[in-house]
């Protein structure tokens, strides 16, 4: 007796191939539209699915496997006396296979269609016939993903059929393909912010060869429905890349991106900025970057929003650097660049475009905004006002801080970042820590950027000492006049920006 596959696809490649090897296996083969046409011209003899359920296709193809003639082959369980009384009362024929791919709803949630035509690349039949092929993994085989033909194919030929092992992690892929699917779907028409359930819809592009440590495993995965930086970037040359490079090149691409009227770069190690500079060309704003902390930048990975040439190629390749990232690079640049083979090379085609965070909990799961503004509402709170020039560094700096893991202190010039405190456990640790790293390699007017308020004025102090010539903070300690006094006793400026920017 002839057992029969249901073959319903988007993407057709492979699939002639694997649809005769079926029929040499006396398979009957039961095709929908387009896909029928597919196989016939193939030279196979697939019969139409209105052949099967005596009813035609209808409603622009809306409706044509939503039926008992097809759920009921399907759903049918074998050993059951009653289901099988129940097929044969009604003429049901029993499906063995479904061989279904979805509408390509992924490939266009984001693209610049009308919603009207995003609904209609969303999938109905072909979710409902993978769900229901796959509860029924005793016995029908259910196929999404045409790397699994090869694999069924092997496994016929050397056993007759698939195993019950096969059918049953096969069914695993439909659900965990048709909650995604569905959950891509569901983000587009809900639109709400924080939904009552929290679904996600990520596909894997390749498995990592560890994670942060080399005893942890790791995977890289993508959304199947936002943009973003770090999902369409182009590898231009070097080695495969690692858990902590993913996370290390978000972190500094965000950074540069902070800057959408200058030449910027950033230098980032262990997911902290280890340095930050404007510039108004290329390999100046990279020498700055550079200058600013010359031995952590080792082993790092540098960020640039704008084009590299071959002068700033050459001086990149000075140093050892695990990865060079930008919008574009010369010809020239690619050249030299590429000189160094394990050095990875990344072109990035998206804006950043996060609009929440999440940080896994045991158990649970935090949501927020991501921290994507700065105070409209900034004010002088001292005697003493800062020169425009000093209001310049003071947002230059600031734009830095908010890289930098809490408590975080950036001391600059105006542009570069020239000392970086963070992680520490309070601040005034932070602020000495930013502050003599600063002044190792400046002599000159610096500023002082922290991410929350002084809770003493004891980092005020401290900057007086130390020749810090104006500070910016976000103010709302309830000791905050104590560091207003303070600043006013030395002559420093100080403005209030209302906003706290913690990164823990």
């Amino acid at each position: 007796m002839k057992k029969r596959a249901l073959i319903s696809v988007s993407d057709k490649s492979g699939l002639s191939d694997f649809a005769k090897f079926l029929e040499q296996n006396n398979y009957e083969l039961i095709s929908t539209g387009g896909t029928f046409k597919h196989l016939k011209e193939a030279g196979l003899n697939p019969i139409q699915i209105d052949e099967v359920t005596d009813f035609p296709e209808m409603l622009d193809g809306r409706v044509k496997t939503l039926h008992p003639k097809v759920h009921g082959g399907l759903l049918a369980v074998r050993n059951n006396e009653e289901h099988m009384n129940t097929i044969n009362e009604y003429g049901i024929g029993l499906i063995d296979m479904v061989i279904v791919n979805l509408y390509p709803f992924f490939e266009n949630a984001n693209s610049d269609i009308s919603l009207d035509d995003k609904v209609e690349f969303i999938d109905i039949g072909g979710p409902s016939m993978l769900r229901s092929g796959a509860k029924n993994f005793n016995s029908v085989t259910v196929i999404t993903d045409v790397a699994d033909y090869e694999k069924v194919q092997q496994e016929m030929s050397e056993t007759g059929d698939t195993t019950l092992e096969t059918r049953k992690k096969l069914a695993g892929k439909v659900f965990n393909l048709t909650s995604a699917y569905d959950a891509a779907i569901s983000k587009m028409l809900l639109d709400e912010e924080y939904p009552q359930y929290l679904n996600a819809s990520y596909k894997k592009v390749s498995d990592l060869r560890y994670g942060e440590n080399p005893h942890q495993s790791a995977a890289y995965y993508v959304s199947t429905v936002e943009n973003g930086a770090m999902k369409d970037f182009e590898i231009l040359g070097g080695k495969e890349l690692s858990f902590n490079n993913l996370r290390d090149m978000d972190l500094c691409w965000k950074v540069v991106n902070e800057f959408k009227d200058e030449m910027a770069c950033c230098a980032v190690k262990h997911s902290t900025p280890c340095g930050v500079a404007i510039g108004t060309e290329a390999l100046e704003t990279y020498k700055k970057t550079f200058e600013c902390d010359p031995v952590s930048i080792f082993g790092g990975i540098v960020g640039m929003n704008f084009k590299v040439d071959a002068a700033t190629a050459e001086e990149l390749n000075k140093t050892f650097l695990e990865i060079v990232m930008a919008k574009e690079f010369d010809a020239d640049a690619l050249e030299v660049l590429r000189k160094k083979k394990n050095l990875r090379i990344i072109k990035i085609n998206n804006p950043v475009s996060d609009k929440q965070t999440f940080v896994k909990i045991d158990g649970g799961m935090l949501i927020q905004n991501t921290d994507d503004q700065f105070s409209n509402d900034i004010k002088t709170v001292t005697e003493k006002e800062p020169t425009e020039e000093q209001k310049k560094a003071l947002l230059f700096s600031q734009r830095v801080v908010k890289y930098v893991k809490s408590n975080a202190i950036v001391v600059t010039n105006g542009t570069q970042a020239l000392g970086v405190g963070g992680g520490q456990v309070n601040r005034i640790w932070a602020t000495q820590q930013a502050v003599y790293r600063a002044k190792e390699k400046f002599d000159g007017a610096l500023v002082l950027a922290s991410d929350a308020f002084f809770p003493f004025r004891d980092v005020v102090d401290f900057c007086a000492a130390e020749g810090i010539t104006a500070i910016i903070q976000p103010g709302g300690s309830v000791k905050d006049q104590d560091s207003i006094d303070a600043a006013n006793e030395h002559g420093i400026p100080m403005m209030f920006t209302g906003m706290r920017h913690f990164f823990h």
